[in-house]
Parts: structure tokens; C-alpha cells; sequence
């Protein structure tokens, strides 16, 4: 019985169970993890048909991303992966037995992409500040959007957070611009915060938010706004130069320059004569000046026109009326209309023997310049021949007998009356007036003459008086001379005999010297005055 031992020989090659792998592995897909597993199969025994794998020489070098155990041949994840840097991997594997045989697959790995990248948003222009009078469709930036992401994880959209001034409008592809909506106002809204968020379509989405703070530039389009619709100013007659009586101001919603506002009068239209020269207002602070002393009498009112113009370009200006209102003081003395105080001598009044008490006798008529109560005229009997005879209206003047007369009565009757106004303090004139007590109306011209005569006689009187009176002050001034030449006589002798007692006083004393006394009959008195030395 023959045995016959057949030896193996490696004349079988691996042989792989499929020429191509294929394998599909998310791009979050831990280290590690098994992607897929080769499989090859050698007919030989023993260590011929022993197979270990690993990746050919000619693979890229990407294949630093995976591992294969050489005894197993499952292919595993050496780092993660990431689809936005590559989308698949195409790996060798080498099969080999212990024979040196060997045989090649090829591996394909497909990335499956995640949505782990948020949209990004990448600025082109971007304009701030934005003047305040630009237009509706003015483009405020332009910028683009994209996601590294495929598939419904690269969707973008855009979306502008609750603003009403402002817009996205897409333009091409992935582009948008930031475009304002409605006129701006810098006075109502100086700086807007908008916040635009991109947002992809994966699960969940993730978001991008870029923020744009646009300044809002300002420009002259607000006039001054006075503070009052008019103003009435109050100033006192007979007032000092240069009186302070008010001010008035006005404000610019504006900045900068185009809100500094500076004040002039004009004229109330533009054919008028420039405006009063009495009153000035200071341009920056807008105080109002009366520059000379005003006089209630002949101005009672002053209208202006007051302008406050801001110094943008171009100016804007407003106008305010300015009413200043003179306030009468009492610097007015009443004025006596009746009797007239002009006439020489004045007028008397006739009066009746027979009059009873209330006879109206005459009536004291006067005006005072002033208004209100520096106006208000009161009456009082100042002097009277007779105080007891008449009585005089306070209110309205009237000269009535206060009793019947009676023949002891004298006929001629003087009087003087206060008129008195009611300021502070009260000023006042008098009204000289005559009255004849007549029993026949037909002696006036009789009593007239003999007042006439009577009045030339007080005149006469009052010249003799002035005379006297001027030669008296002669006299004494004559006298006061004569008296003060005298006393300077005596003072020029006294001086003398001063020098002379002086000049016996000094022998005197130079003898007592040599004879060791004084004598005793000789006194001396010296008086000298001070300053005249020994």
C-alpha cells in the first residue's frame, strides 16, 4: 500500500470576494469607528493560504484617515472627517499570502455631509453715518452669504430684524443689500442697531447675525422754534439807557453748527423802514434792550419783529412778535384847563347875595397826561379869603357855598384850589380863582375897577418891598467891610508891637544875665506864633 503525499505549493493567488468596496460614513463619525471590511480567500494550506492586508503603496495621502487591521480587514477611522474638505475616498487594499502571492481591491468611502457649519457673512461696503435726507433705496451695505454645507444644509436666507426704515433686497446669487425703506429723521432716531440673520435649511438650522449700527448725519432741515408764539415785555417810562425788560429764546432740533441759533430785528416786511432803533436784542443770548428813556406819553406800545436764523447752509430762520408795553409813571402834575391860570388878573366869579348853601359858584377843570391812577384828579380848597364860606368837590371840582352869605361877608373873595392826582408820589397844581359877592349884578363894572386899582396898588407895594429890601443888603455889606479893614489894621499893629517886646525882651534878659536878677518893675507877655523858632 503506496501513501502518496501531495505537497501544497503556492500557486493560488488571494482572491478578494468583490473587486469594489463601497462604504458610507458621516462626517461626525467618531474615531475608531469601522467604515467596512475586506474579505479575501487562498485555496493553498498551511502558511500559504495565511492572508494579511494592508493599503497599497499608490494610495493618496488621504488614506492617512483610515487604519486596516491586517488580520481582519476591517478598515477603520484614524481622525474625523470632515465633507467640506473632502466628499469621498478611494483607497487599494493588498491582500497577500505567506507565500508572497497578492491581490488588489479598491475601497470607495462616501462622506455623508452634516449641517455643523452656520452660514457665514462676509461684508463688501458698509456706509455710516448716512446723511438723514437720503433718499428711499439708498444701499446702507452689500453683502454676500454662504454655507460650506451641501444639500439643504448650504440653503441660506436672510432676514432683517424688526425694522421699518430699513430692507434686505437680494441681488445676485448669494448677495443682498441693506437699503433704507422711508425718509430718515436724525431728530427722531440718531443711530439704528440692525441685526441681519442668516439661517441655513439643515436639522437643526444654525444661524449667523451680523450687526450694522448705522449713524444718522445731520442736515440743516430744522427751523428755530421759539419758545412762546409772542412775547409782551413791560418796561417803566423815563426808564434808564440800556434796560434789560426780557429775553427770548429759541431752539434748533439740529446739531452742530446748524442748531446755533443767533437773534436780529427785522423788519416786519421787507418794503418797511428797518425796525425801531430804541430796542436791541443781543444775538447770542437773545436779551432784549431798551437803549434810550421812552416816554408813556408820546409811546404807549413798540411792536418788533424778532428773527432767530441758524447758521446752516442754508440758514434756516423763524420769526416771533415782541410787543413791549410802556408803563406809565407819574411824571405828569395835573394841568388846570378852567379857570385859565394864564390870564392877568384872573377872572372872578360872580355871586349872588342871595345864594344858598350848594349855590354852584364855578367848576375847577383839569387833565393830568397820565393813565390809570397816576390820573385819578382829586379836589381840595387849599386857601379861601373865607375857608368856611366854600366847599369844593373832591371828585369832580365844583366850587359850591358851603352857607348862605351874609353881608359881613367880605366881596371879594379868594381861593385857591389843590388839584391832586393819585400816584406815588402824588403831584399836584393849584388854581387861583375869584369870587364877588354882589347884591345888583350891575356893580361888576364898578367892583371890577376898584379890583383893578386894588391889584395895581399890591404891585406898587411889592416894588417899594424889593427896593428896601436891596438897599438893606447894601448897607450891611458895606458895614461888613468897613468892620473887617479895621480888624486888619489892629492885627498889623499888634504884630509890630510883638517884634518890638521881642527885641527888649532879649536886652532885658541879656542885663538880668550880667546883673544876676531881673527887675522887678518890668513884666513881659510875648505871644508867638507856631513855628517862629526862638
Amino acid at each position: 500500500e503506496i501513501h502518496v503525499v501531495v505537497l501544497d505549493v503556492n500557486d493560488n493567488s488571494p482572491v478578494f470576494k468583490h473587486r469594489v468596496y463601497t462604504g458610507k460614513v458621516f462626517e461626525n463619525t467618531p474615531e475608531g469607528f469601522v467604515v467596512l471590511r475586506v474579505v479575501a480567500t487562498d485555496l493553498d494550506a498551511g502558511p500559504n493560504g495565511d492572508i494579511s492586508y494592508q493599503f497599497s503603496q499608490g494610495v493618496s495621502q488621504s488614506d492617512s484617515a483610515f487604519m486596516i487591521d491586517p488580520v481582519s480587514g476591517e478598515i477603520k477611522l484614524s481622525k474625523p472627517l470632515d465633507f467640506e474638505a473632502a466628499e469621498k475616498y478611494e483607497l487599494s487594499v493588498r491582500a497577500t499570502d505567506g507565500g508572497g502571492l497578492s491581490a488588489i481591491c479598491k475601497v470607495l468611502v462616501e462622506v455623508v455631509d452634516v449641517n455643523d457649519n452656520a452660514p457665514e457673512l462676509v461684508v463688501s461696503t458698509f456706509t455710516s453715518p448716512l446723511p438723514e435726507d437720503a433718499l428711499p433705496g439708498t444701499v446702507v451695505a452689500l453683502f454676500n452669504v454662504k454655507d460650506r454645507d451641501s444639500g439643504a444644509n448650504g440653503k441660506i436666507s436672510c432676514a432683517l430684524e424688526d425694522q421699518l426704515s430699513f430692507s434686505l433686497r437680494p441681488t445676485y446669487k448669494n448677495y443682498y443689500e441693506l437699503v433704507t425703506v422711508n425718509a430718515l429723521d436724525r431728530e427722531e432716531t440718531a443711530q439704528y442697531i440692525l441685526f441681519v440673520t442668516a439661517a441655513d435649511a439643515g436639522s437643526p438650522p444654525l444661524t449667523t447675525t451680523q450687526t450694522f449700527t448705522v449713524d444718522i448725519s445731520d442736515v440743516n432741515d430744522n427751523a428755530p422754534v421759539f419758545n412762546q408764539t409772542s412775547y409782551t415785555m413791560y418796561v417803566r417810562e423815563n426808564n434808564v439807557p440800556t434796560v434789560l425788560v426780557g429775553v427770548v429764546s429759541a431752539a434748533d432740533g439740529d446739531v452742530g453748527p446748524n442748531a446755533k441759533v443767533t437773534y436780529s430785528l427785522v423788519p416786519a416786511h421787507p418794503t418797511e423802514q428797518p425796525p425801531c432803533s430804541c430796542i436791541s436784542v443781543n444775538s447770542e443770548n437773545g436779551d432784549v434792550f431798551v437803549l434810550q428813556p421812552l416816554d408813556y406819553e408820546q409811546v404807549k406800545q413798540i411792536k418788533v419783529l424778532v428773527s432767530a436764523s441758524d447758521t446752516g447752509s442754508p440758514p434756516l430762520s423763524a420769526n416771533v412778535t415782541v410787543h413791549l408795553v410802556v408803563v406809565d409813571e407819574n411824571d405828569n402834575a395835573p394841568l388846570v384847563l378852567y379857570p385859565s391860570q394864564d390870564s392877568s388878573p384872573p377872572s372872578s366869579e360872580l355871586v349872588p347875595m342871595s345864594a344858598e348853601a350848594g349855590y354852584l359858584v364855578t367848576k375847577v377843570v383839569a387833565v393830568d397826561a397820565d393813565s390809570g391812577q397816576n390820573s385819578w384828579l382829586s379836589y381840595h380848597l387849599l386857601r379861601a379869603t373865607d375857608p368856611g364860606l366854600f366847599v369844593v368837590g373832591a371828585q369832580n371840582g365844583e366850587v359850591r357855598l358851603r352857607r348862605p352869605v351874609t353881608e359881613r361877608d367880605p366881596v371879594k373873595q379868594k381861593l385857591v384850589v389843590l388839584v391832586r392826582d393819585n400816584g406815588q408820589p402824588p403831584l399836584s397844581a393849584t388854581a387861583s380863582l375869584s369870587a364877588l359877592l354882589l347884591s345888583d349884578f350891575s356893580d361888576v363894572r364898578i367892583t371890577h375897577s376898584s379890583l383893578t386899582t386894588e391889584d395895581e396898588g399890591h404891585s406898587l407895594t411889592m416894588y417899594l418891598i424889593i427896593s428896601l429890601v436891596f438897599v438893606s443888603l447894601l448897607f450891611l455889606t458895606t458895614m461888613a467891610a468897613f468892620v473887617i479893614r479895621k480888624v486888619c489894621k489892629r492885627n498889623e499893629l499888634n504884630i509890630g508891637d510883638m517884634v518890638y517886646g521881642a527885641g527888649n525882651l532879649q536886652s532885658g534878659l541879656a542885663n538880668a544875665a550880667a546883673a544876676g536878677t531881673l527887675p522887678h518893675p518890668y513884666c513881659y507877655e510875648i505871644s508867638l506864633t507856631t513855628g517862629s523858632g526862638n
